[in-house]
């Protein structure tokens, strides 16, 4: 059995269940209520008492003056022998014991008793060793009485409930501006800088200003001074990237030219993560500033996964692609790759192989096999240029990929896989096709226009479309390089032809994509229309860890300084 340490009394009744009532009775509305409850029964049981004691006491009187003037009566009558007219008697059935006794012992009194089931209102004094006593009817007052009783309660609860809803819409009405008063402060809190409580009495100096208006207009001066010092830091953070942009490039350039050896690698590798960290900080702001705009077309997210993967350099390297179930999205392919390679990159950073990357209708999950997210992280999500696993990032990446997601309208959650390791799960819009449409098209699927087939080119090339010079169709990706050097491991190059036409006497680098493709007789006289390879059949080739892409760019950014954070 244990016990309480000295000077520390057992308490358990403080954690006994019975003792705590439901959430909503520790609201403010609740206890005012019950404050208001308990003193307006109070006051009316004390001023019912008040008035009920003052009637009562005077209808009493009244009863025994006209009681004792009518003993007073009968006593003379009674001694100077006359005939009683039979309102007095000497000890009459149902005169009350004590009154008689007090009659014996030679004193007047009076006293109401119930005689026949009605009240009534005896007199008595003494006579030849008896009582001679009177009786006057005292229903009347006994119901004046309880008439008074009656209208005291009733008026009693009237008062009561007109004074609780009165004070319940007092309470209510403060009540309501503390509650908008915290719903702006978590706003505040979540990172809407923008959110005002922008109470009236604060903004009149007319009026008076009470303790929720004080609260209020704190909030309000809190928030202002806190947007504007994020602000200047946005604004000096993007002022200084925008900077170091110009001396970096410099920088670089004079790197190329040191003679080669380790000296030389290590300075162009400090100037590279430089440069990505310089970027990125402008892409932050960017962010932060709420300038992007997104480009939104609609495409195959299964495909597009797996160029991020072969993009990233991680195929066959501890990157597994797991397709459940494919799907369209309508999305801004270059931020959603940004996302994912920022994803993949910081799961092979910081995490354990395999890195498992899975695509399932519109949800796509990175999972890896380390020790799983920061309990900061998952508690508040990622934060810049804080890590806890002493890499040799920023803490920028996760930053980045929330921002693009948000971007995107997407929507990206991490948490701890169930097995161990490290899951970050995006969610984007599925594609649905309009079903208004007159000529039931799809406006996502590539439209020719009518053109007539073009010869495929180089890497056997899908057929032209009628598409703006350098636009790609629905689903393909834009070009990246010019289509003679996008494949180095072709396995001898060949003679440029016009665009539409293949070389003469040359086949299609495929032959299964030969078979597939119509091959157009040469019109050297009517230039073709203008294609661009589609990206799944040109290889790309996989870009350095440290090889930044700009936002131009429709390459992820593999070196953005990823971070747990």
């Amino acid at each position: 059995m244990t016990r309480p340490a000295p000077g520390r009394p057992a308490r358990r009744w403080r954690r006994l269940p019975l003792l705590r009532g439901p959430a909503w009775t520790a609201t403010l509305t609740w206890k005012a209520a019950v404050f208001i409850t308990v003193m307006c029964c109070a006051l009316a049981a004390l001023l019912g008492a008040l008035v009920h004691v003052s009637v009562t006491r005077q209808t009493v009187d009244q009863a025994r003056e006209k009681a004792l003037s009518k003993l007073e009566a009968v006593t003379d009558a009674y001694e100077a022998g006359e005939a009683a007219d039979g309102s007095g008697a000497v000890d009459p059935p149902g005169l009350p014991p004590g009154l008689r006794e007090l009659a014996l012992s030679g004193q007047r009194g009076t006293m109401v008793s119930d005689t026949g089931g009605r009240p009534t209102m005896w007199a008595a004094g003494p006579a030849d060793g008896g009582a001679l006593a009177v009786r006057i009817d005292y229903t009347l007052s006994a119901q004046t009485i309880a008439g008074l009783d009656r209208a005291i309660v009733g008026s009693s609860a009237l008062a009561i409930g007109a004074t609780l809803l009165a004070g319940a819409f007092s309470v209510t009405r403060v009540t309501r501006r503390l509650h908008l008063t915290a719903q702006v402060a978590r706003r505040i809190s979540g990172g809407d800088l923008d959110a005002r409580v922008n109470d009236p009495r604060t903004r009149d100096p007319a009026r008076g200003e009470d303790e929720v208006a004080a609260v209020s207009g704190a909030l309000d001066t809190m928030a202002a001074t806190l947007q504007g010092k994020l602000l200047s830091e946005q604004r000096f953070t993007a002022d200084v990237a925008h900077e170091l942009r110009t001396p970096l490039t410099g920088l670089s350039a004079a790197a190329e030219l040191l003679p080669p050896g380790r000296p030389a690698e290590l300075v162009r590798d400090r100037v590279n993560r430089m440069r990505a960290l310089t970027e990125d900080l402008l892409e932050i702001s960017r962010l932060d500033a709420g300038r992007e705009t997104v480009d939104l077309d609609v495409h195959e997210l299964a495909p597009l996964a797996e160029r991020v993967v072969r993009t990233a350099g991680t195929v066959g390297s501890g990157t597994d692609l797991t397709v459940v179930r494919g799907t369209r999205v309508e999305t801004d392919r270059r931020r959603l790759e940004r996302v994912l390679g920022n994803l993949i990159s910081n799961a092979h950073r910081h995490g354990a192989r395999p890195v498992v990357v899975s695509v399932d209708g519109p949800v796509v999950s990175v999972r890896d096999h380390g020790p799983g997210y920061p309990r900061y992280l998952l508690e508040h999500g990622p934060q810049r240029f804080r890590t806890e696993s002493g890499g040799s990032g920023h803490g920028l990446g996760l930053t980045i990929a929330v921002g693009q997601a948000a971007v995107l309208g997407a929507e990206l959650e991490f948490a701890d896989a169930p097995g161990g390791g490290a899951l970050a799960r995006l969610t984007l819009p599925e594609y649905a096709p309009p079903a208004d449409r007159p000529d039931g098209a799809d406006p996502a699927a590539p439209a020719t226009h009518g053109a007539t087939p073009a010869a495929p080119g180089r890497h056997g090339a899908a057929p032209a479309t009628n598409a703006p010079h350098g636009a790609a169709p629905h689903g393909a990706a834009p070009q990246e390089a010019a289509p003679q050097e996008a494949a180095p491991q072709e396995a001898a190059p060949q003679e440029a032809a016009p665009h539409g036409t293949a070389p003469h006497g040359t086949a299609p680098a495929d032959p299964a994509e030969a078979s597939e493709t119509p091959t157009a007789p040469t019109a050297p006289e009517t230039p073709a229309a203008p294609w661009v390879p589609t990206a799944p059949e040109v290889p790309v080739a996989p870009s350095a860890p440290a090889a930044h892409r700009d936002e131009g760019t429709d390459m992820p950014h593999t070196e953005s300084g990823d971070k747990r954070t």
